[in-house]
């Protein structure tokens, strides 16, 4: 299979035939769609994936977008190298698969590299009708290799990663109060980038409730994207106080294909839900997701995997302990950073949110939480995720013979997970959208 193929086949939902009514796909309920818009595809930054754009994706779908005209393209930010000829292939399949003569564009952070890269040629610039670049560096034009591309450039002067600015003949917009990662999800965003899309004002920009809830999504590397083929995703109801599964047996079992594509269930209003993913590598590690209850349909859950050791992600992550008598943790949030002064996450009522653990230049988006060898929590810095932004490592200490779950609390949302004991069961991972 071709490369643009495999990676069309990740994210694509096969249907581009709706005319201004509900789209025949299994994604979208109760909404109209209009196949008359350009699909949009979405570019994640360094050490992210497509679901950065989860949010966004369901805001386009619920103002009139087809659920196939929502497109994110992942890519290894870790590779070293161009993905430009990658994306190439993938805007030439979506532009196969939804009969459009273009394509919106938009990138973030590293993904804005990306896209300017992409459009520096006229022959990939002619496939593009507008350009959006969220919290990436400024540029000396629009895109395109005469600027002849209408840009959108949206940044935050809150942002520690990104020095943005504005770049002479784009539309500039500058946001306030958001971090690095809200400039790409945030509800303002969304609105700038609709308006450039369609010329007028979004109606709506609030996420809301829809009856089908349909779940479905990717299993992958962290960092570089790599898609797992042969994983089993086990789906699990759970008791929403101790984070306990309420059956022996999963409630759904899924088996991903060569993309890493894994789904559907119809999630049930309010419910939470564990997503225990085995590897076919039986020396990869397991791993239990827990989320927030699902409000509406989501077609880009990702359960992200650990690499190799001998990747740059892999060898971040090489130093969480697997011991029987103590539970891992990861605490990921979805659509911001956690920033002292601005945020709350506790974990066990341990503060996280202090300046050495969540500082405005780290922006950090994922805790890894595990003991250092001691059985006692220390509340000081482990592991080499100092050397990267938007991760941290904090020692506390989970006991894995508790029975009581582990309480983590971002800004007055709360999940409790069961303390597994990571040598045997691998790691948690709880996910604040």
């Amino acid at each position: 299979m071709k490369r643009g193929a495999f990676l069309l086949m990740a994210i694509a939902i096969a249907v581009s035939s709706c005319k201004k009514e509900e789209c025949p796909d299994d994604i979208i309920t109760g909404s109209v769609c209009d196949t008359t818009y350009y699909p949009i595809v979405m570019c994640h930054g360094f050490l992210a994936s497509g679901d950065t754009y989860a949010g966004q994706v369901k805001r386009f779908i619920q103002n009139d977008y087809c659920s196939n005209s929502t497109y994110v393209f992942d890519w290894n930010s870790l590779g070293g190298g161009s993905s430009v000829n990658e994306l190439d292939a993938f805007i030439d399949q979506v532009l196969a698969s939804t009969s459009a003569t273009k394509v919106e564009l938009v990138g973030h952070s590293a993904g804005g590299g990306l896209g300017y890269d992409y459009l520096s040629d006229a022959t990939r610039a002619a496939k593009v009708a507008h350009y959006v670049h969220l919290g990436s560096n400024p540029q000396t034009g629009p895109a395109g290799p005469n600027g002849e591309i209408p840009t959108l450039n949206i940044y935050s002067e809150y942002d520690a990663i990104v020095d943005g600015g504005d770049i002479p003949g784009a539309t500039n917009v500058a946001l306030a109060l958001k971090d690095h990662y809200q400039v790409a999800t945030c509800e303002e965003t969304f609105q700038e980038m609709f308006a450039f899309f369609r010329g007028y004002p979004v109606t709506n920009t609030q996420i809301v409730s829809d009856a089908k809830r349909e779940v479905r999504g990717r299993v992958l590397t962290l960092g570089e994207n790599n898609p797992l083929d042969g994983a089993i995703v086990n789906v699990y109801t759970l008791n929403t106080m101790s984070g306990q599964r309420l059956e022996a047996q999963p409630a759904w079992t899924y088996t991903t294909d060569q993309a890493g594509n894994w789904g559907g269930f119809s999630a049930e209003e309010g419910a939470h839900y564990e997503f225990e993913v085995i590897s076919a590598n039986p020396s990869d590690r397991k791993l239990h997701y827990y989320r927030e209850p699902f409000l509406t349909s989501d077609k880009l859950v990702y359960l992200r995997t650990f690499p190799p050791a001998s990747s740059l992600a892999g060898t971040l992550l090489a130093s969480l302990p697997e011991d029987d008598d103590q539970a891992v943790v990861v605490s990921f949030t979805a659509s911001q950073a956690v920033i002292d002064n601005r945020d709350e996450m506790t974990a066990n009522s341990v503060n996280l949110s202090t300046s050495q653990f969540a500082s405005e230049d780290n922006s950090t988006i994922a805790y890894f939480l595990y003991d250092n060898g001691n059985a006692q929590t220390d509340e000081t810095e482990v592991g080499l995720f100092g050397f990267t932004p938007f991760l941290t490592g904090v020692d506390v200490y989970f006991p894995a013979s508790t029975t009581n779950p582990i309480s983590l609390v971002f800004n007055g949302r709360q999940l409790n997970v069961p303390s597994w004991p990571s040598e045997s069961e691998g790691v948690t991972i709880a996910v604040f959208d």
